[in-house]
């Protein structure tokens, strides 16, 4: 007898956004009035942000995908392939191409599973490693084994997460606690979301394990209220887990006890650092504190305290499952395992992705993501977001980890990889960043605020053209005096997309502050407008929109835009439905 087909809808953050919901209806309408013998259910994000909406027929052992998907395409897929059998093949998603050069571990379940039903977690070895070593080794035991495994934190600079399990496990004190981070709070960077609404229970496990590893009972997961999907699946998950027996009192009938609860928090970037977030758990303003101790010794309310985010906590039951040896062979020496990444930019194909440590950035941005967008060219990348630093083509060979990414001035940090091209002007880019910086900072000690507004004056001045050769220096002279006092590590990473910008693309500084021209067109001040003979047919409107009288010209005949009355403000642009304004 044939198995009966099931039909799965992507409804993650990313899926929602595209129409998600609307598509699920759709397909309970349609299969209520057609004789499909199809099942309907959900799953989280399968990385494919880019062909989202993703729904997945499943016949058998045998899946087959369809990308971009909306409502009024769901009556075909329902009659031709779940009725007649026959797949709509224009609409099939190549995941292969995607996927492969993958290696997934965290990522393993997602877009698989439906995220609200633990059973599916079960289906495929879920909370059998917090079995394992509810069973087998003791907390010395499963601290080596990490040790062993080389795992270190996903976000910052990777501290070895074996060895700050063990420096709280040899804390005293009766009470302590497991702190994990949902948040990302970065432009660009969506992983600890998209990890937690696709696979909620890897997140419960990997705490489970660490409070057994280093004697804590209560679990707290910051989530930012800004993720509504990510706290709502978060709970249904740990409601669940309580339920079978994997949280509570007495856990899978052994003396361990542990439970965890979401906390609802700000989305604040400063919020990834550890005294920030337990300032906010604990009512205080999140602002890193550099006097206080290590929270592994002294964290949440003077307690012993082990945090890190999803990405970290969802490594820990495949290594327990597999053995450290298992994890230790990806990577390279200093960076084990895999590392996932949020891609996106102007990249072909954007969304979550994940690889072994020590892969380069070429082969994520042109292998994994498909090369630049509309046959773009490449310019620059950003690994590390709002912390980490734009690196130029002639260093795409380098290895995604931390000791290779620091020393090109690039950081993984929360796992940002965001692609530009020559569309992009760097130094306005730059600008965006100290504008978040600025933003982020406020309320922390100086000299982090107030080197980095002085810095945001200097390239607002630049990109509107006031800009001077001496700038450069100042500018880079202040990001390495704050770099080097600012008071906190995420007020000392802040100053690296600037200086990774002069470093690597100081040309388009100077076309800036010397020729008073934006390269990329798109600081408003330093762009020409012209208009292409070819093109224009003297119809006037874009005459008739200048404010400034700066263009002229006869009826039927080429226009043209005087340069030095012209204040570049843009209505002819606007206003030309030709297309014959160019900027430049």
């Amino acid at each position: 007898m044939e198995a009966p087909k099931r039909v799965a809808v992507g409804l993650g953050t990313c899926g929602m956004a595209a129409g998600a919901r609307e598509v699920y209806t759709a397909f309970q309408s349609q299969l209520t009035r057609s004789r499909a013998e199809a099942s309907l259910g959900q799953a989280g994000c399968i990385g494919l942000c880019y062909r989202e909406t993703v729904v997945d027929v499943y016949e058998g052992s045998t899946k087959r995908s369809y990308g971009n998907v909306t409502p009024d395409m769901v009556p075909r897929i329902v009659q031709e392939d779940l009725v007649d059998g026959e797949p709509v093949e224009e609409w099939l998603v190549a995941e292969d191409d995607f996927l492969r050069g993958q290696k997934r571990i965290v990522l393993r379940n997602c877009g698989v599973i439906d995220p609200e039903r633990i059973d599916d977690y079960l289906e495929r070895k879920g909370y059998q490693a917090l079995q394992k070593v509810l069973t087998e080794p003791s907390p010395v035991e499963v601290i080596s084994l990490i040790k062993e495994s080389g795992v270190r934190e996903r976000e910052g600079e990777g501290f070895p997460v074996g060895l700050k399990w063990e420096h709280a496990a040899n804390a005293p004190g009766e009470k302590k606690y497991i702190i994990c981070s949902a948040g990302e709070g970065d432009p660009g960077s969506f992983i600890n979301r998209g990890i937690i609404e696709g696979d909620p229970h890897e997140i419960i496990e990997g705490m489970a394990i660490a409070a057994y590893a280093i004697g804590a009972d209560e679990g707290i997961i910051y989530c930012p209220v800004e993720y509504p999907l990510t706290i709502r699946r978060l709970r249904s998950a740990l409601d669940q887990a309580h339920e079978r027996g994997f949280l509570g009192q007495g856990i899978l009938g052994t003396r361990f006890s542990f439970d965890a609860h979401v906390w609802e928090g700000a989305g604040a970037f400063v919020c990834r650092e550890e005294t920030a977030l337990i300032a906010s758990i604990e009512g205080r303003r999140p602002m890193p504190d550099v006097r206080s101790p290590l929270s592994a010794t002294s964290g949440l309310w003077g307690k012993p305290t082990y945090v890190s985010n999803a990405e970290t906590f969802a490594n820990i039951a495949w290594i327990i499952l597999n053995g450290a040896r298992a994890y230790a062979e990806m990577g390279t020496e200093a960076s084990k395992g895999t590392k996932v990444f949020a891609l996106t930019g102007k990249v072909v194909r954007s969304g979550l992705v994940e690889v072994a440590m020590g892969t380069t950035l070429k082969k994520i941005v042109f292998e994994i993501g498909g090369g630049i967008r509309e046959s773009g060219q490449f310019k620059a990348v950003l690994v590390g977001g709002a912390t980490g630093g734009f690196l130029p083509e002639h260093l795409l060979d380098t290895p995604v980890d931390y000791d290779a990414l620091a020393g090109s001035g690039a950081t993984i940090g929360p796992g940002g990889i965001v692609v530009a091209d020559e569309s992009i002007c760097m130094v306005d880019l730059a600008k965006f960043f100290v504008s978040f910086a600025l933003k982020e900072s406020r309320g922390e000690r100086t000299p982090c605020p107030n080197g980095t507004g002085r810095m945001l004056e200097i390239l607002t001045r630049i990109t509107e053209g006031g800009g001077e050769e001496k700038d450069l220096e100042t500018l880079e002279g202040l990001a390495k005096e704050v770099k080097a006092s600012s008071l906190s590590a995420l007020g000392q990473a802040f100053q690296n997309p600037v200086l990774s910008t002069l470093r690597y693309f100081r040309d388009d500084y100077r076309e800036h502050v010397v020729s008073k021209h934006c390269l990329a067109a798109t600081c408003p001040k330093l762009t020409l407008f012209v208009i292409d003979e070819k093109v224009c047919t003297g119809c006037g409107v874009c005459k008739r929109a200048c404010p400034s009288g700066a263009i002229s010209g006869k009826k039927r005949e080429p226009y043209s835009i005087d340069r030095v009355s012209c204040t570049r403000c843009g209505m002819c642009e606007s206003a030309c439905e030709l297309d014959a304004i160019l900027k430049i």
